[in-house]
C-alpha cells in the first residue's frame, strides 16, 4: 500500500505526486523522490521497478521477506534490509523495512510492523540543509530511526535481567527463575539477530569506498554504527550474565538438595541409633543383666533419649538441622 511519494529539490518539498508522475520528476537535476510503502503487494513492487529500474534480484527479495538484514549494491542503486523489533505483550516480533536508494530516489517499504515512519519524513522536512544530501540522508534517518527504537527493548531486557537475578537469592521457584532466563535469553537473541548482520553490513556505508549515493553522509552512518556497536556489546553482555545467573540458579538449587540431603542423613543417623539399641535389647538373650532389672526398661530408654539428644544438639551446631 502506498502511504505518501513526494518530490524534494535542494532540500525542500516540490509536490505530491501520483505513481505515474514519479519518471518525470527524476529526469530534473538537483531533485529526487521519496515513495514510502507498507505490505507492498507484488503488483505494487513490479510498477516502482518499471518506474525507478529497480534490480530484479533486489525486488525478488523484497517479495519474498524476511530477509537478514544486509546492504547490497546493485550498480550504482543500493538494496538494504533493516529489521524492525517491537514489543508485543511478553513477545519480540519482528518486522523489515526494505529500502531501495539510487542517485535521485529512495524507496522504502516496510513489512510486519506497526511503527510507521512519518516521524522520520518530518524530521527530515524539517533539516533542509541536510535532506539536501539527498538520498543518502534519507537512507541515514530510516535507519538511524529503527535502530534508535531498539535502546527502548534493551533497557527493557537489562531490567528485566535485573528482576530475575534479584529473585534468584529471595527464595522464588528455582525452575520458574530458569525458565524466565531462557525466555530472556530467546528474546536477546532475536534482537541480536537484527542488530549484529547490519553492524557488519553498516561498514560499507563509511570509510573506504563507499557507495556514490552515500558519499555525502558518511559521517552519519558511522554515527548509526557506533549505536548498532553499542547495542551489541550490550547484548552480548546481558547474554553473558543470562549464562552467569543460569549456572548461579543451578548451583542454588545444588546447594538447597544439599541441605536437604544433610537434614535427611541428620535425622536417619538419629533414628539408626534408636534401631542399634532396639536391635540389640531386642535379640532376647538368656544372660542379659538389664533385662531382668527392675529399672532397665527406663534406663534403656533413658540411654537411647540421651545419644539421640547428643546427636540432635551436634547436628544442629553443625547447622544440618
Amino acid at each position: 500500500m502506498l502511504i505518501n511519494c513526494v518530490a524534494y529539490r535542494n532540500g525542500r518539498k516540490l509536490a505530491d505526486l501520483p505513481v505515474a508522475g514519479i519518471s518525470d520528476y527524476l529526469a530534473r537535476d538537483d531533485t529526487f523522490v521519496w515513495v514510502a510503502m507498507r505490505d507492498a503487494s507484488p503488483a505494487e513492487l513490479a510498477q516502482m521497478q518499471a518506474e525507478f529500474g529497480l534490480h530484479e534480484l533486489a525486488v525478488e527479495d523484497a517479495q519474498r521477506g524476511h530477509q537478514r538484514p544486509k546492504i547490497e549494491e546493485y550498480g550504482d542503486s543500493l538494496f538494504v534490509v533493516v529489521k524492525t523489533v517491537e514489543q508485543q505483550g511478553d513477545e519480540l516480533v519482528l518486522g523489515e523495512i526494505d529500502i531501495f536508494v539510487g542517485r535521485n530516489y529512495v524507496l522504502s517499504s516496510r513489512q510486519n510492523s506497526t511503527h510507521d515512519m512519518m516521524g522520520v519524513r518530518a524530521r527530515a522536512e524539517r533539516e533542509p540543509h541536510l535532506l539536501r544530501h539527498g538520498a543518502g540522508f534519507v537512507l541515514y534517518a530510516l535507519m538511524d530511526a529503527a535502530v534508535d527504537r531498539y535502546f527502548p527493548l534493551v533497557n527493557a531486557l537489562e531490567s528485566e535481567l535485573e528482576q530475575i537475578e534479584e529473585r534468584i537469592f529471595a527464595g522464588t521457584s528455582q525452575r520458574d527463575n530458569i525458565e524466565q532466563l531462557y525466555d530472556l535469553k530467546r528474546k536477546v537473541m532475536i534482537l541480536r539477530h537484527a542488530v549484529a548482520p547490519l553492524l557488519d553490513a553498516i561498514g560499507k556505508l563509511h570509510g573506504g569506498r563507499v557507495p556514490e549515493v552515500c558519499a555525502n553522509s558518511q559521517e552519519y552512518f558511522r554515527d548509526v554504527h557506533d549505536h548498532l556497536a553499542s547495542i551489541n556489546g550490550i547484548l552480548d553482555s546481558i547474554r553473558d550474565t543470562i549464562a552467569t545467573a543460569i549456572q548461579v540458579n543451578l548451583s542454588m538449587i545444588a546447594l538447597e538438595e544439599g541441605e536437604v540431603n544433610k537434614r535427611l542423613a541428620a535425622w536417619a543417623a538419629i533414628f539408626g541409633v534408636l534401631t542399634a539399641f532396639a536391635g540389640i535389647w531386642g535379640m532376647n538373650f538368656e544372660f542379659m543383666p538389664e533385662l531382668k532389672s527392675k529399672y532397665g526398661y527406663p534406663l534403656a530408654l533413658a540411654a537411647m533419649f540421651s545419644v539421640c539428644f547428643y546427636l540432635y544438639r551436634r547436628f544442629r551446631k553443625a547447622r544440618w538441622l
